[in-house]
């Protein structure tokens, strides 16, 4: 346990910060999940939920919640995803 005043208010800030971007990654594999699904099922404006999970992955990256690199292979494996079910 924290004994400090800076120590305590640094903890303070930690689980502020971690739980927005606990949420904001949370949001992010919702999306691409709700793309996986669509496209498994068949029913749902599939290309419309692929740029809302694009957009949601672009944003995650440049706030530094996920490397560059792993957004660049999430949007991959959608579009190949997306254009084998055609």
């Amino acid at each position: 346990m924290a004994n400090t005043a800076s120590a305590k208010k640094r903890t303070r800030q930690t689980e502020k910060v971690s739980s927005r971007k606990r949420t904001q990654v949370s949001a992010l594999r919702t999306a691409m999940k709700k793309v996986r699904v669509a496209v498994e099922t068949g029913e749902g404006d599939v290309q419309a939920l692929y740029q809302a999970a694009v957009k949601s992955i672009d944003s995650a990256a440049s706030k530094g919640l996920i490397h560059h690199n792993k957004a660049a292979r999430d949007k991959s494996r959608l579009a190949k995803l997306i254009a084998s079910a055609k």
